[in-house]
């Protein structure tokens, strides 16, 4: 191929953002404001739909996960950076990347019929590639690869036929443009700065205005990238007004502030850019009580394809986490990374099937439906809609009762949402209400009741008591359980999990409430699993007892051992709090924690 021609900005692009990076150094440029009503009118639809794709796609599909016959580490679309490819090498992939197999509509379609409302795509990732017609360089799908048609283009229009919002995910960290990274690539250094950064920065803006008016509507510009040293919240902030004074509709989310913090919902004044949080490969055990947010997430590893990353998450897993996200009051941004040919993976395209057969049954459960009102609930989640709450129940009672716990709405009216002709009866006692079901589950994934209640839910909480010794004097203190510390563990449940998962921040912990009868001396027994590479080390503590452990390899996160970490004494009968903290990580995640068992010591 040619390599691309020096980057240039058009005069006309400088002289519509003239002037407005020009505050005096130091000086915080104000943040456009709005009122509640106007963003909660701008918000409307994106909190309604709850469900999106994510396309990660680019040059990185064509090595898929190796270079010069080795596998590389990491996830595909970083491949430039992990393999330490120079920029003219890796820009000779423009001219492998022929996607002949790519159909706009067939994308959308899949989309839709997954029940998805929304289409997030890589304009331009990490790597600096840019998938649609920039007349700011020659480094894009029309003029540097043998395709030459613009998909973002053809995806505006299949989108807009099918009634998929569109939306574009554009990178500023850029490793291919020279004003935009430090000279040491591709021993990338975020913290280093490069002189010419300003000149990127008139580049970036002038292809972000390209993509608000050359495609129609755009609903979401999903940045990313935010983190390396040239960029600061004052250049988010600016870049934020001027996105929404091009689509005054626009939502942004948080990475375009350099401090992340920027999300609507929120009470007070607006003082960080960005619309909603974006947590990542996670679901936070509680939401963002009080804000937007959304979670993204990979259907296996990696974002960008890898042919031999074969990890997937089952099917039930991606409609649990999308119900567990939609309970929480978050969207969830589920990723699909196209083959080189323009192929979305068959496993990919096989969840996404099973993900819409599910919603097309339950989607009043899902789309515009409000928040659970209860804590947790042992059997799965709960949405909600005016004068309806919907029971997500994930684990069918084997005996046919279902209870509810500290509803105190009159419940006028009880079935299944899978077949509303099939009426429940429904008794109260001591504080709860018990449902009485078939003896077998609707769905095996996630079968959905519905109540209909009389005025808003209102839900008592009942103290929580502790756990007690079993007749033979152990304590057994279960995941389901436990009371979670923190902004990313969170408790799985079916796939032979039954654990504390999501283990990915070591500042996380656990603890459990118990009581004794008497005192005594305990074996601690602890049982885990974690993935090749994952573990660390733990302290765990009980009154006045601590007991460090480590954490090692099982094979896989659903393969869990039992280990004793040692003995501990208690002096006195009474309540103890049991703590398990991690000292540090390696790997993806601390553990998978089913259980801690005190056993009576001989």
């Amino acid at each position: 191929m040619t390599t691309a021609r020096p980057y240039r900005v058009c005069l006309c692009v400088l002289l519509v953002f003239s002037g407005l990076y020009c505050a005096h150094a130091g000086e915080m440029p104000k943040l456009l404001q709005e009122t509640k009503e106007q963003q909660d009118q701008r918000m409307k639809w994106w909190r309604e739909a709850k469900f999106g794709m994510f396309i990660h796609w680019g040059l990185y599909a064509v090595p898929a996960g190796e270079w010069q016959g080795k596998q590389i580490g990491g996830i595909g679309e970083w491949i430039m950076n992990n393999a330490h490819i120079p920029v003219a090498e890796y820009e000779q992939l423009a001219a492998q990347f022929n996607p002949v197999k790519f159909d706009a509509r067939q994308w959308a379609r899949t989309i839709k019929d997954a029940g998805m409302k929304y289409l997030v795509i890589t304009s331009k990732h990490h790597d600096g590639f840019c998938l649609f017609d920039s007349k700011l360089g020659d480094y894009n799908m029309v003029k540097a690869t043998p395709f030459k048609r613009d998909v973002l283009k053809e995806l505006a229009e299949a989108c807009k036929a099918e009634g998929v919002t569109l939306c574009f995910y554009h990178s500023i960290m850029d490793w291919h443009h020279p004003d935009a990274q430090a000279p040491s690539f591709p021993d990338y250094n975020s913290a280093k700065h490069n002189p010419e950064f300003p000149r990127y920065v008139e580049y970036l803006r002038g292809q972000l205005k390209e993509l608000l008016t050359n495609y129609g509507h755009i609903g979401i510009l999903w940045f990313d990238g935010e983190w390396i040293g040239d960029w600061t919240e004052a250049q988010g902030i600016t870049l934020y007004n001027e996105l929404r004074a091009l689509q005054p509709d626009l939502i942004v989310n948080n990475r375009i502030g350099k401090s992340r913090k920027g999300m609507q919902g929120m009470s007070g004044e607006k003082t960080s850019p960005g619309d909603y949080g974006t947590p990542e490969q996670e679901i936070p055990a509680t939401g963002i009580p009080g804000a937007d947010w959304e979670s993204c997430m990979t259907m296996n590893d990696t974002w960008g394809y890898k042919k031999n990353d074969q990890n997937w998450k089952s099917a039930e897993t991606l409609i649990r986490n999308l119900v567990d996200i939609a309970s929480k009051g978050g969207n969830f941004l589920l990723n699909v990374g196209p083959t080189a040919e323009g192929e979305m993976p068959a496993p990919s395209v096989e969840r996404l099937a099973a993900i819409g057969k599910w919603i097309k049954v339950n989607s009043e459960s899902l789309y515009a439906a409000s928040p659970s009102p209860f804590a947790k609930l042992p059997w799965g989640r709960c949405t909600g809609k005016p004068g309806k709450l919907f029971l997500h129940v994930f684990n069918w009672p084997k005996d046919g009762k279902l209870d509810v716990p500290g509803l105190s709405n009159k419940v006028a009216k009880a079935y299944l949402l899978a077949a509303p002709a099939t009426v429940l009866s429904v008794a109260e006692n001591e504080g709860k209400k018990t449902l009485s079901l078939p003896a077998e589950a609707p769905d095996a994934v996630d079968s959905v009741v519905v109540l209909e209640i009389e005025g808003e839910p209102n839900v008592t909480v009942p103290p929580k008591t502790p756990r007690k010794a079993e007749a033979d004097g152990s304590v057994k203190l279960p995941a389901a359980e436990a009371t979670l510390h923190g902004d990313t563990i969170k408790y799985e449940e079916g796939e032979g999990k039954d654990a504390i998962g999501y283990w990915t921040d070591p500042k996380d912990w656990v603890s459990w409430d118990f009581s004794l009868d008497k005192p005594g001396k305990f074996d601690i027994e602890i049982t885990f699993a974690a993935e090749k590479g994952s573990g660390g080390e733990y302290t765990l503590t009980c009154g006045t007892q601590e007991l460090a452990g480590q954490v090692t390899e099982t094979g896989a996160w659903t393969k869990f051992v039992t280990e004793k970490p040692g003995k501990i004494e208690l002096f006195a009968a009474g309540k103890y709090t049991l703590t398990v903290k991690p000292k540090n990580k390696k790997g993806l995640a601390v553990m998978n924690l089913r259980s801690v068992v005190l056993k009576p010591a001989e």
